[in-house]
């Protein structure tokens, strides 16, 4: 087999689509030569000491590929990225966001048991959200032979993913990674849209809108073989590249390097003919405890979870007989790396996605986007709340934010933050922190003057343990003392 040179592609082109891709300045759309470099030797490096017959990286940053790269060869050339790989468990993010979309249509609840909506499951009590999150308890893969390398045909119904003890785990305690959760999954798309098969689905509402037209259920030329490697010798045997049938949405999709530069820059940034970036930040959030007990790596919905160098990486890690696929985002700094490969085993393509984010921002750390005032017009009421409240005699700042959100924060070094969104009640709603999915109130004296916050039953007053507030217990009437 011909191992061609390392390549870098030609120059980038925006990935991004819809009101939330913003593309880079022109004075930085190029990395400096020197972090060129560096990523393409952790990609070589990758790639050799692997033993991958083929490897392709990019990076995606503000909306678009910064940097992209081969090593090996597809048919004795370097692959380009336009170059098919089959990218295994990704193909969960895209199910996450059909079944958030479906949730944001009102067609499902997270909450509503699968048996609300699906017939003849075998854990019909299991919530959306736990399978989504695989906490449903569900076996980790089907009934019969390994079903990656073997032909959907074999499991042509669903009762023939299941074997007698379907679910090996109360559902909702523990997470245990569950291909045939996904299946089901799938399964619910079809039976919400009306009978479409999922693959239709997610092409009409989700890859057309993205341009994604490099992404598919079967293999479409050109795209690369899959391979094992021997372990003692630099030999290779091809592996089978079956359709897993009623298994798709847990493994079957094949895409491209660029293809998947822009489901980066989607995830990041989200669209609105697709899907916002609330409900994707709502993927984001881990859902169940981790099993290592120490919080390094979780999962959320339809994606995976990763605390890597003081940064919270999102995005998921694929395999396939014969493939290796790695997405790794950080949705602060809006950077993502991309890897794929045509090897069973062997590179670590989740460690190397991860470490081309962190070659960009090391060698070129993000510049922030400049400081602007508030959109107007500036609500007076809502100014005159911001500034200090007090805990007890905590001390903290309440900041406006856009849309007339909320920041609370402390100001001693203890206490709880949090930022809320402004309700059509006059309400404000915590998301994320101690206070996420808790109510903030003003409330008001019989003079319709502010008295004091009420956030979910914590009063905040403007002075420390002001005597004239609701405090709950009361305040000593002799007050403050030496």
């Amino acid at each position: 087999m011909t191992i061609a040179q390392s390549t870098e592609f030609p120059r980038p082109e925006p990935v991004g689509h819809g009101p939330g891709a913003v593309a880079t300045p022109d004075e930085f759309a190029e990395l400096l030569p020197q972090t060129r470099r560096a990523l393409l030797h952790r990609l070589a490096v990758g790639q050799a000491e692997g033993r991958a017959p083929s490897m392709t990286g990019a990076v995606v940053r503000d909306g678009r590929a910064v940097w992209t790269g081969a090593r090996g060869a597809v048919a004795g050339e370097a692959p380009h990225g336009d170059v098919q790989y089959r990218i295994g468990s990704l193909t969960k993010t895209f199910v996450a966001v059909l079944v958030l979309r479906l949730r944001d249509e009102g067609l499902l609840r997270l909450e509503d048991p699968v048996g609300r909506h699906l017939e003849g499951t075998p854990v019909p009590g299991a919530t959306i959200a736990q399978l989504l999150s695989h906490s449903s308890g569900l076996a980790a893969e089907p009934r019969g032979p390994w079903w990656e390398r073997t032909a959907g045909a074999l499991r042509s119904e669903p009762a023939d993913l299941f074997d007698e003890r379907p679910q090996r785990l109360p559902a909702g305690r523990r997470h245990h990674y569950s291909n045939v959760g996904y299946a089901l999954l799938g399964a619910l798309v079809e039976r919400l849209r009306d009978g479409v098969p999922w693959g239709e689905v997610l092409r009409s509402e989700v890859l057309e809108p993205l341009g994604m037209d490099r992404t598919t259920l079967r293999p479409e030329k050109p795209y690369a073989s899959g391979w094992a490697v021997h372990p003692w010798a630099d030999a290779l045997l091809p592996e089978p590249a079956e359709d897993t049938g009623l298994m798709g949405p847990a493994g079957q999709l094949w895409s491209t390097l660029q293809d998947l530069c822009r489901w980066a820059a989607f995830l990041l940034r989200g669209d609105a003919r697709v899907l916002g970036a609330a409900s994707l930040a709502e993927m984001r959030t881990p859902a169940v405890p981790p099993e290592s007990g120490t919080w390094d790596a979780g999962y959320g919905m339809g994606v995976q979870l990763l605390r890597r160098d003081g940064r919270l990486l999102v995005g998921h890690q694929g395999s396939m007989p014969g493939f290796l696929a790695a997405l790794w985002a950080d949705a602060e700094e809006d950077v993502a790396g991309v890897v794929l490969t045509n090897c069973t085993s062997g590179p670590a393509a989740g460690a190397l996605a991860a470490d081309l984010t962190g070659i960009v921002l090391a060698h070129e750390p993000r510049i922030p986007e400049p400081w602007r005032p508030l959109p107007g017009p500036l609500d007076p009421e809502l100014l005159a709340l911001t500034g200090p409240w007090y805990w007890g005699a905590n001390p903290h700042a309440l900041r406006l934010r856009a849309e007339r959100g909320l920041e609370l924060t402390p100001l001693s070094g203890a206490g709880r933050s949090s930022r809320f969104r402004a309700e059509e009640d006059g309400t404000w709603t915590g998301l994320d922190g101690y206070y996420a999915g808790e109510t903030l109130r003003v409330r008001r004296d019989r003079d319709g003057a502010v008295s004091h916050l009420d956030l979910g039953t914590f009063v905040f007053t403007r002075g420390p343990y002001e005597p004239s507030a609701p405090v709950p217990g009361g305040v000593d009437p002799e007050g403050w003392r030496v």
